[in-house]
């Protein structure tokens, strides 16, 4: 495939492979943009404030963390300095320092070896539950001049916030979805926003209870902290205390993201939290509001941890082979979070995931429409747009739903599996679409037979599961769209000559959050925004890694591939060869690379049916040069990527109409979007705005 360099002289454009114009682009950091509050919000926020306190609903496997320091960057220098330990069990204070920290040393010393009796009255008695009001203040420091904080928490005290920030583990350990934070590991970063249900931090028990915490915080504390600060939080360190360092983050992901009017507001609390957002803390600089207990974080009930429980101690164990895990159930019963706690906590014990996607609809890490095959490496701190990445294996489908093509779903499923290495022996987790009735359910039954799977959990709530239960015996007379249960005789239940039932586990978790079955209501929660901001976090990917404004898509150079370099495809209608450019002007295309080489006769060439072969990316097809033959393409996939690609599919998945909507810099009427238009040419049709008006369905009718 060839590809012009795009030129803004009259000199000749020598004709190339992808070539890039804009020079070789890095894979941007996680960053988020610092929050906003009116004075007179904050004001009757905190009069009408409700402080009950209760114990935390987020419950983690008490297993030991296995050490990732190796693999991580950004280690933070601490240079603890151990103590001396004396015969009496007291510590040996080191003297060394100024006067200043040699004074905090006295005066902590008398108060750990006085009987913990603390006579400045700033020490409180510490509960486990959530971090709110005054207690927030007293064990958390800022460093304005550097902007960031320092958070000193108990084992079992938690923090729910919304907003986003780095988190730097200094001392002890904190667990965040189901991932164990140590210190001496990178920053992660953590995105709580309006979308998804909010982040909640939570110390851990130390790992070592043998190590003398007086001598190893105060180092730490010097080096983040004033003079003043130090002096109140080494009075709050005891034995299980963390600390942790919270920072600012912003990325071009957030930076695009916040960009657009509609989502200038997204990581900020709903309309629905405002009344419960605490907005004078010492963390509200940083882009992170604190929730008080009367918000709900993440609820796990009894099943759910027993679940995670049973999965995660069959895959430390001894198996025959890796462990294959199944998710399946109705829609909005939490199988996504399920899957990124699952993950999480899986990479406390080893280095790595393997992920299939086979949801349409709410993808993980591509934008909708793909079935991708993905190895998680790192935490899944966020929802799923906050870490888009590249699969290693990735099929474009081109719809958020099967139900038009049924075959090619479970084909392309299957193509995904035969390219995943089967020497591998990390664990396997299979996300699944929540269509679990008629045609639906047939495919979670084609499912279960085609992966060798050893277990299926099905989530369910109010007490049922909205479909049959798929334990083993069930799927022994159960019919799928492509599988059916072996023929059997009438001797068949007098002898032994019928096949076995699959051998698998079959865990049924039932959900208990709030609005558990029902679809969010409030702004940014619909599914259809999910997968817009998923899309605009792949585009995100355009923007310079530097610090600066968004550049807008329109002024972005973009490639020129040759008509004749790549074939053209809709793969979810048929469109007539001679409207094809107009289909496929404006719109998303997957990259993809067909097993045979494009030949064309001196014109575009065409496909006539959707293939099932590997896609590698997305683009934006942004024009077409009818004169020259080019096609004008806008993508973050590296060029040495696209040389492979000889083939652009269009499907379904449309753009946001924010990104054609709100192009500054144009006077009149912006490209690609006119009111002068004749709505007899096929195909043709105004923008599809959704309203956000509740289905019957949605509302239990």
């Amino acid at each position: 495939m060839k590809v012009n360099k795009p030129t803004q002289t009259k000199s000749r454009a020598r004709s190339q492979k992808w070539k890039d114009v804009r020079g070789k682009r890095c894979r941007p950091p996680i960053n988020s943009s610092e929050l906003n509050s009116s004075p007179v919000m904050a004001r009757m926020i905190q009069e009408h404030q409700v402080s009950v306190k209760k114990k935390p609903t987020v419950k983690r496997l008490r297993k030991k963390a296995k050490s990732i320091s190796d693999s991580k960057k950004n280690t933070p220098q601490s240079a603890v300095k151990k103590s001396n330990a004396q015969a009496n069990g007291n510590s040996a204070f080191s003297m060394d320092h100024d006067s200043n920290d040699s004074q905090e040393w006295k005066e902590y010393s008398q108060f750990v070896h006085g009987n913990g009796v603390d006579t400045s009255g700033d020490l409180e008695d510490v509960k486990p539950g959530r971090l709110e009001g005054e207690s927030l203040h007293h064990c958390t420091g800022r460093n304005d001049q550097q902007n960031h904080a320092v958070l000193v928490m108990q084992k079992d005290q938690t923090l729910c916030f919304r907003g986003k920030c780095f988190l730097t583990c200094l001392y002890g350990r904190v667990e965040v979805m189901g991932f164990t934070i140590e210190e001496g590991q990178e920053s992660y970063p953590l995105f709580s926003p309006a979308s998804h249900c909010p982040l909640t931090i939570r110390a851990l028990q130390s790992s070592d209870q043998t190590r003398d915490d007086q001598s190893e915080v105060l180092p730490i504390l010097r080096k983040y902290l004033p003079s003043a600060s130090r002096k109140r939080l080494l009075k709050r360190i005891m034995s299980n205390s963390s600390v942790i360092l919270l920072e600012p983050m912003e990325t071009p992901l957030t930076r695009f993201l916040t960009s657009f009017t509609d989502l200038s507001e997204l990581f900020s609390p709903p309309m629905s939290e405002l009344m419960s957002a605490v907005l004078d803390t010492p963390l509200n600089g940083l882009g992170m509001i604190p929730l008080v207990s009367n918000i709900e974080g993440l609820n796990m009930s009894k099943s759910y941890r027993e679940a995670l429980n049973t999965v995660v101690s069959a895959c430390r164990g001894d198996m025959d082979g890796c462990a294959v895990i199944l998710v399946c159930g109705t829609k909005n019963v939490g199988k996504s979070t399920f899957i990124r706690i699952l993950i999480n906590t899986l990479l406390n014990h080893t280095t790595s995931v393997d992920y299939l996607e086979g949801d349409l609809g709410q993808t993980e890490f591509t934008p909708a429409g793909c079935l991708s095959l993905s190895t998680v490496r790192e935490p899944l701190l966020g929802p799923p747009f906050t870490h888009q990445c590249t699969p290693e294996h990735m099929i474009y489908y081109g719809q958020s739903s099967c139900e038009s093509d049924l075959d090619r779903y479970l084909e392309s499923l299957k193509s995904l599996w035969r390219r995943r290495p089967q020497s591998r022996e990390a664990p396997v987790i299979i996300n699944t679409m929540g269509w679990v009735k008629g045609f639906g359910f047939q495919l979670l039954v084609d499912m279960i037979r085609f992966f060798p799977l050893s277990h299926v959990v099905q989530l369910g709530h109010g007490g049922t599961t909205q479909c049959a239960a798929l334990s083993p015996e069930f799927l022994r007379t159960a019919h799928g769209h492509q599988t059916h249960p072996p023929a059997q005789t009438a001797m068949d239940e007098f002898t032994e000559s019928h096949s076995p039932p699959r051998s698998y586990t079959h865990l049924i978790v039932q959900a208990e959050f709030q609005g558990v079955g029902r679809q969010g209501t409030a702004k940014h929660q619909r599914t259809n925004e999910h997968r817009e901001l998923s899309l605009l976090a792949y585009l995100s990917q355009l923007q310079s890694p530097d610090p600066g404004p968004v550049r807008p898509l329109h002024s972005l150079t973009p490639y020129q591939v040759p008509h004749t370099a790549v074939a053209l495809g809709v793969i979810h209608c048929e469109v007539v060869p001679s409207h094809m450019f107009y289909a496929a002007n404006a719109s998303l295309v997957g990259l993809c690379c067909l097993g045979e080489k494009v030949t064309s006769r001196g014109g575009p060439v065409m496909l006539s049916q959707a293939p099932i072969c590997p896609c590698v990316g997305f683009g934006v097809l942004r024009g077409v040069d009818m004169a020259r033959g080019l096609y004008f393409l806008l993508t973050p996939v590296d060029p040495s990527i696209l040389r492979k690609v000889n083939c652009l599919l269009l499907g379904a998945i449309s753009l946001p109409s924010c990104i054609l909507t709100t192009q500054s810099g144009f006077e009149g009427e912006k490209p690609y979007v006119t009111t002068d238009y004749s709505f007899d040419v096929t195909g043709a049709g105004k923008l599809r705005v959704f309203k956000g008006m509740t289905r019957p369905s949605q509302m239990g009718m």
